[in-house]
Formats: C-alpha cells, sequence, structure tokens
C-alpha cells in the first residue's frame, strides 16, 4: 500500500527533517550511563578521531551547537579587528549570521565579491586585493567560500584548487562554509580530503545538522596553529557543551555507517528527481543549475497559492527572487511525487 504524503515543510529546508536513525541510535547509547564532561569522553574522542580518517590526516576538531557558531568562530580565529573577509555577495555568513562574523571578530569587515553560481573565483579575489591596499582600508585577511553553495552549486578540485593558490600568492588564509558538504562531496564523488586539505583549505566549519544529525557542527582546523586558545573562544561563546557527549556520539554514528554519505546522497538524488518533475511544467522557470540537494525556481504566483492552499510549505530565498525546494535525507520518492503531482493537477486547471 503506498503511504499517503500530508503536505507540510518537507521542502522548506533540510532543517525540518527529523534525526537519522545512525545518529539517534548513536545518541541513545551515549546516554546509557554517566560519563565525564566538557568533552572528556569517550565518544568526543572518537568524533574527533573519525573526522580527522574522514579528511585524511590531523587535525584540531571543536564542536558547536550550530553553523553560525561555527562560522563566526572560525572566522574570528583568523583575524583582527581591522583585516577584511572576502565572500560571495549571498554567502550564508554575510545574509543570515546576524553580524555574528563581525561581532566575534570585533569588528572585521564583510567584502562582497560577485561570482556566477555562487561561487568567488580567483580573478574576483585577486581584485578585490589589489583595489585598494593602503592603510585607510580594511586588510583581506581570509576568503570564505560555501560548499555547496547557498544556491545549490559546487566548487570542483579545480575551482577550490585555484582559489587555494590565489590565497598563498596574496597571503589569506582560507576558510569552508561546509554546511552542505557531505552533498559537495557526494555530487563530485571524490574523498574529502581532495575539496579540504588537498586544496589548502585552512579551516572547515563540518555541517552536522543538516546531514541528519539533530544538533551540532563541528570546526576542522587543518592549520593547527589557528587552533590555539579556540577552545577559550568556544567557551566564551557559550558553545562549550558541559555534557558534549550528547553532541558528539551523533557524529561517530553518522562516520561509522557511512551514513554522513548515504544522507548526502540520497538528498541530491531526490532534488534531481523533484527537478526532473519540474522540467517542461508551466508557471516553472529555474533558476541557474542544481548540483546538490536543492532546486531553485521561479513560480507563477497562482502556483504558489495553489501549493500552499494545498499546505506545503514554501520557501522564497534571499538573494534569488524564487523558491527553494530543499531535500534532505529523509525526503522520500512519495514526498516528490506528492508534491509533483499537486503542481501538475494546478496547471491542468489553470
Amino acid at each position: 500500500m503506498t503511504r499517503r504524503v500530508t503536505p507540510g515543510c518537507q521542502f522548506a529546508s533540510d532543517n525540518t527533517a527529523p534525526m537519522c536513525p545512525a545518529a539517534w541510535n548513536a545518541l541513545e547509547q551515549a546516554n546509557a550511563g554517566s560519563m565525564s564532561s566538557y568533552g572528556n569522553d569517550p565518544w568526543t574522542a572518537r568524533a574527533c578521531d573519525l573526522i580527522r580518517e574522514m579528511v585524511g590526516g590531523h587535525a584540531e576538531v571543536f564542536f558547536v551547537f550550530n553553523g553560525t557558531a561555527a562560522n563566526s568562530l572560525a572566522l574570528a580565529a583568523m583575524c583582527q579587528s581591522y583585516h577584511a573577509i572576502l565572500c560571495h555577495e549571498v554567502a550564508h555568513v554575510e545574509t543570515d549570521e546576524c553580524g555574528a562574523p563581525e561581532f566575534f571578530s570585533n569588528g572585521t569587515k564583510l567584502l562582497l565579491l560577485p561570482g556566477a553560481g555562487g561561487r568567488l573565483t580567483p580573478e574576483g579575489i585577486a581584485h578585490a586585493v589589489e583595489r585598494r591596499r593602503d592603510i585607510h582600508y580594511p586588510k583581506p585577511k581570509v576568503v570564505s567560500v560555501t560548499q555547496a553553495t547557498e544556491i545549490s552549486t559546487v566548487y570542483s578540485i579545480d575551482d577550490l584548487a585555484a582559489i587555494g593558490e590565489t590565497c598563498r600568492r596574496y597571503g589569506l588564509r582560507f576558510h569552508m562554509d561546509g554546511a552542505r558538504f557531505a552533498n559537495a562531496v557526494a555530487a563530485l564523488d571524490v574523498a574529502p580530503r581532495q575539496l579540504t586539505r588537498d586544496v589548502g583549505v585552512d579551516v572547515l566549519s563540518l555541517g552536522g545538522t543538516k546531514n541528519g544529525m539533530g544538533i551540532g557542527e563541528a570546526v576542522v582546523f587543518f592549520d593547527t596553529t589557528l587552533a590555539a586558545e579556540f577552545a577559550y573562544r568556544c567557551k566564551q561563546a557559550g558553545q562549550l557543551a558541559s555534557k558534549m557527549r550528547y553532541l558528539t556520539a551523533p557524529w561517530v554514528g553518522l562516520l561509522e555507517s557511512g551514513g554522513w554519505l548515504g544522507n548526502a546522497r540520497h538528498a541530491n538524488a531526490a532534488a534531481a528527481r523533484l527537478e526532473h518533475g519540474l522540467r517542461n511544467l508551466a508557471g516553472v522557470e529555474f533558476i541557474g543549475e542544481r548540483q546538490a540537494n536543492a532546486v531553485f525556481v521561479h513560480l507563477a504566483e497562482p502556483l504558489v497559492e495553489g501549493l500552499r492552499a494545498k499546505g506545503w510549505q514554501l520557501y522564497g530565498f534571499i538573494g534569488t527572487g524564487g523558491y527553494r525546494f530543499m531535500c534532505s535525507w529523509a525526503t522520500t520518492d512519495a514526498d516528490v511525487d506528492a508534491i509533483l503531482a499537486d503542481a501538475r493537477d494546478l496547471v491542468a486547471r489553470a
């Protein structure tokens, strides 16, 4: 018997998804009895080791509650107040962090750069550095890229290697916002280290919440000198969990099971199914290309109103003027087919 899908918020964000079984089971195991606090527990140690294995070598690893903290504290560790961070004009650190990168770095300025497909380019970075070098202007210090990007594209290995070389040429640090890093790895079918360590990334904000966990992100320092006293930053910012095992055990479940990559592949495939179903549907115009787990479209207003009337929650996305349909590890073929059926019905009745 086919499950009847109830319209709702499942395409509004991958944050609406529940915890995946691998993460949930590990969390349940970690809840069995008393354990040392503030990260001095075997679950945290194991999570650190597994992340190091995933990225292919030594790294300093810290755990925080959310992506805002991961990005903002990581960037603050690389900057002084008179520095500047170069990021894309639709980067999450610009549009969705409520000024947290500036706050935690004591005023470091974000310099916004354009780039097709939500991606920075070496030429754009070079121009931002060279256009002004006098003492009256904030000094560029960090390049921050988002992988996968805010508009569901990914940086290739060559893209990142070129940016890494540009960073080295100009003495810039290289940060990666990897809230959906697993989706980029799945889309490109490469090893995680090929998108990070091997191309010169200094610090990775590694997403867990959008990959099937309930809460928590990791900050991974490949340049371990930048991690000096980072634990104090976490504590001062309210990011040191006393019962750290509840943040770190789900990482163990995801990484030991291989679920971190399986979840991302599933989410990407669900988005591809949705994208295919929306093709050639009247009232739908695609925005850019889809490589990860989100589909961006302009929708005719009657279609928007009709889908909402049927109970679907639609998310109007910043910077595109359109709507984002986000898929997660929990998105089923039935979910995709249900919203497509409603969309086709509305178009047929128009």
